[in-house]
């Protein structure tokens, strides 16, 4: 009688390991080409939307001057004014290209998150795009009129305003970055929040050197001296703190 005998074949530790490293290898591969091409795709974009603030960069120039009235700009120099819209077209392309860059890293990230993960990493990334353009929006309507208000009342019966285009440029900038960046704050307290380094409770404790925290925030952010931007900017930064204390608290809770 015939035995029929089921085919077994025995690995060694050596071959195991080995074909291990291989797969190692192969994954790490994949993902470092995934990244190389959401990276290309990302700086394609990037390169796309300069493109575009450049060739609508008059329109783009008219709506950076619109904060001030009756102002004359002027160029230093043959070039500044060109130097200038290379700089506004860059950093505009930039923040309009800033959704598709973060849509490029949630598309990375999600294969290999928990659902509550996927939850936490879209919301904070989504998040952190739309304050983002609010903090844009709160310099361009609140803080950037009421800086230049200031300068122009308190010269107004003594010298003729007349600014440079591209000094003029770099003020704004100013403000449009530091109160971009501001407006991240509520994302920071939540990532400290669901790191348990610090509770949401704990954060609304410490407000009372928060408020002194965010005066000097303000002074030290604000390119202007005057007192009243300084104020606005140092409530934005501690009404950040508490919305972003009571969100912590809340997602820590539901999530």
């Amino acid at each position: 009688m015939k035995k029929n005998y089921l085919p077994f074949k025995f690995y060694t530790c050596s071959n195991i390991s080995s074909k291990k490293n291989l797969l190692t290898e192969l994954f790490f591969d994949e993902h470092i080409e995934e990244i190389r091409q959401r990276c290309f795709q990302s700086l394609f974009i990037i390169l796309s939307f300069i493109l575009v603030a450049f060739l609508e960069i008059k329109g783009i120039v008219k709506i950076l001057e619109l904060p001030v009235e009756n102002i004359r700009f002027f160029q230093a120099s043959p070039g500044e004014y060109f130097l200038s819209t290379l700089k506004i077209a860059f950093y505009t392309g930039f923040i309009f290209s800033i959704p598709s860059i973060l849509s490029q890293i949630i598309f990375f990230l999600l294969p290999g998150l928990t659902s509550r993960e996927k939850k936490l990493i879209v919301g904070l990334l989504l998040s952190s795009a739309l304050l983002f353009l609010s903090g844009l929006n709160f310099s361009y309507f609140v803080l950037i009129p009421a800086a230049l208000k200031f300068f122009i009342n308190y010269s107004i019966d003594v010298i003729e305003p007349l600014w440079s285009f591209d000094q003029y440029f770099s003020f704004i900038l100013i403000l449009f970055l530091s109160t971009g960046l501001i407006f991240q704050l509520p994302v920071l307290q939540v990532m400290l929040s669901f790191s348990k380094i610090i509770t949401g409770k704990k954060m609304l404790d410490l407000w009372k050197y928060v408020l002194l925290l965010s005066t000097v925030i303000g002074a030290v952010l604000t390119p202007s001296a005057d007192p009243f931007t300084q104020l606005l900017l140092s409530s934005a930064v501690f009404f950040l703190y508490i919305i972003g204390s009571l969100f912590a608290i809340f997602l820590n809770k539901s999530i």
